[in-house]
């Protein structure tokens, strides 16, 4: 039988996730009471048991008898259960947005600030989340790039590294991303801007792909990013970084920055056991 805890931060996409894995075949059970954690991992382990595929829903609703959560399970393993832990994360002002804009109250501080309770709720989830066997932060992830990720790991049962690569394409006109960890400036390259067939195109389109590409320099920095994001990425997983942010930015956001970002994240999306995604941040405004 595989049993599968899902847990983490209220805001960041535990419900979804139940959704999936339970549209995948799994018997879902959600928000159960603490004290009943450990009679219900015993009545699955019991004989002539027919469900092959558990997740049980953890989170912050279940109060204060939360934080007693990681002491059961480490009780639980020393019995000898078998589970797998999946904590659901998202970054702090992704959260406060999720939950702004929902207008809905947070479990954790129902009558004080939002800030207040993203924060108070990360203290109370450190030692859980420590105990993780994956990790997904679903900052910027799309509903259908969370689905390929579950299955990924919960259906397909590939191998997998909690850490998930964001490429991202920008423009220096309209500022740094303020969470980025890798900015690349390809504003060395010919800019298509100044083609006239060119100039109201984006990277997403063939022709401006082409005409960046066209340029050896384009072969040459591609090549060295993904050779040594190859070299980094190994290492900051062995460091424990689950979330990695690689932005390229050229004038605009719009023509260099787009071409570069799509052909790493070709490049590199099948070269390892970690999930991916690409967002174009400018590629809708109207200036260079």
């Amino acid at each position: 039988m595989r049993f599968v805890i899902v847990t983490g931060m209220s805001g960041s996409g535990k419900s979804t996730a139940l959704k999936m894995l339970e549209d995948a075949g799994y018997y879902c059970v959600d928000n159960l009471p603490v004290s009943l954690i450990e009679k219900f991992v015993e009545l699955l382990a019991m004989p002539n048991n027919e469900i092959e595929k558990v997740v049980l829903g953890l989170d912050a609703r279940a109060g204060q008898a939360f934080e007693e959560v990681a002491n059961i399970l480490d009780a639980l393993r020393d019995k000898g259960y078998l589970f797998e832990i999946l904590f659901m994360d998202s970054s702090d002002a992704s959260l406060i947005k999720r939950y702004k804009e929902s207008r809905r109250l947070h479990p954790v501080e129902p009558e004080g600030r939002i800030e207040d309770g993203v924060k108070k709720e990360r203290e109370m989830l450190a030692k859980i989340r420590k105990q993780a066997d994956y990790v997904i932060d679903t900052t910027g992830l799309l509903t259908r790039e969370l689905k390929a990720e579950l299955d990924r790991i919960f259906v397909e049962g590939e191998e997998y590294n909690s850490l998930m690569i964001n490429v991202m394409s920008f423009g220096f006109k309209h500022g740094i991303p303020a969470d980025v960890d890798l900015v690349f400036d390809v504003r060395f390259l010919p800019n298509p801007y100044y083609v006239d067939e060119l100039k109201t195109k984006t990277g997403n389109d063939r022709e401006v792909q082409e005409y960046v590409m066209s340029c050896p320099e384009s072969h040459v920095f591609l090549e060295k990013l993904v050779d040594m994001l190859q070299f980094l990425v190994p290492n900051y997983v062995k460091e424990g970084k689950y979330r990695l942010v690689v932005a390229i930015g050229c004038t605009g956001g719009k023509h260099r920055s787009v071409t570069l970002a799509n052909e790493l994240y070709q490049e590199m999306k099948d070269k390892g056991n970690y999930g991916m995604t690409i967002f174009h941040r400018d590629v809708n405004n109207r200036s260079k």
